[in-house]
């Protein structure tokens, strides 16, 4: 496992909106409330690892390496939360031999906490994948996939907050537009609704109504394209007020380091994509001081 560190820098850890920020030399302080964030995207069924012949990902790779590193974090801190930004589904054999229940039984043996929906998930349809919910033990989270008129309606939430230790955390999904990337007979009658809008909704929700302290997006929108008309994760962050993190998918970006922006209030957002395929895992760490001030640091793990 290879441990590169990806964030230097004090700009960095005082990134996050509205919290105040401490220096990366303060981390260490047995105050602080300490809390890690653990995330994948576009594992695409890859349950093994590349095999030794690969040409670009010889031996990399695989659940159960991700498994026991995963362990050994928690291990580490307690207080860590574990997610995925979509397209679990699609992408070897596993999938088209079991239709997705062997990637949601894995992920609920790694306790995830929450995965948005990518486009590739919808490959065995609304009927597909509701067939595979029993299985997994972890929400799945959509803000702006409108499903009610589905079979999948009741079983997908737009967020989840969850207490770890002191700390208030927020967590809702947006997906992207269907038309053009999954037929119409799959999706069925899944209404898309504007990201921005939707996410400007959550985040305040959950910023002034659950007054949560830390708000995370999953986003299987793609971290950033050429045609500005195609939201995208950098679109979404500049466009934010209260969004800490995002946690992106759909474009197999591997970010050597989150991207940093900033959103309508002048504060810095966290963007951050691992690549594809469980390649790597993705850690950001968070300090709260007890004024709920915070800094963050991370590194990317290569599986």
């Amino acid at each position: 496992m290879k441990r590169r560190d990806f964030i230097a820098n004090t700009a960095v850890s005082t990134a996050l909106i509205g919290l105040g920020g401490l220096g990366l030399n303060s981390c260490s302080n047995r105050n602080n409330t300490h809390i890690t964030i653990l995330h994948t995207n576009d594992v695409h069924s890859h349950i093994d690892p590349f095999p030794n012949s690969h040409s670009h990902y010889a031996n990399l790779g695989g659940i159960a390496r991700r498994a026991t590193l995963v362990q050994q974090i928690r291990n580490e801190n307690p207080n860590t939360l574990l997610f995925d930004a979509g397209d679990i589904f699609q992408g070897t054999p596993y999938f088209n031999f079991y239709g997705g229940e062997l990637e949601f039984k894995l992920m609920s043996k790694l306790k995830y906490d929450a995965a948005t929906i990518g486009n590739h998930d919808f490959d065995n349809g609304v009927d597909g994948l509701l067939a595979q919910v029993p299985h997994a033990k972890f929400e799945l989270l959509s803000a702006n996939y409108d499903f009610s008129n589905t079979v999948m309606d009741g079983f997908v939430k737009p967020y989840k907050i969850y207490m770890v230790n002191t700390i208030k955390i927020g967590v809702y999904g947006i997906g992207i537009k269907l038309d053009g990337l999954v037929g119409k007979r799959l999706y069925k009658e899944t209404e898309y609704l504007n990201p921005f809008e939707i996410a400007l909704d959550m985040e305040l929700r959950l910023k002034e109504e659950e007054n949560c302290d830390l708000i995370i997006c999953l986003s299987h929108l793609g971290y950033d394209y050429e045609d500005p008309e195609r939201p995208s994760d950098t679109q979404l962050a500049e466009r934010t007020l209260h969004t800490n993190l995002i946690i992106g998918g759909h474009t197999h970006t591997f970010l050597d380091k989150p991207d940093i922006r900033t959103n309508k209030n002048g504060d810095s957002v966290l963007v951050n994509q691992v690549g594809a395929f469980g390649l790597n895992l993705g850690r950001i760490d968070f300090y709260f001081d007890a004024s709920k001030n915070t800094s963050a640091n991370g590194v990317s793990i290569s599986v």
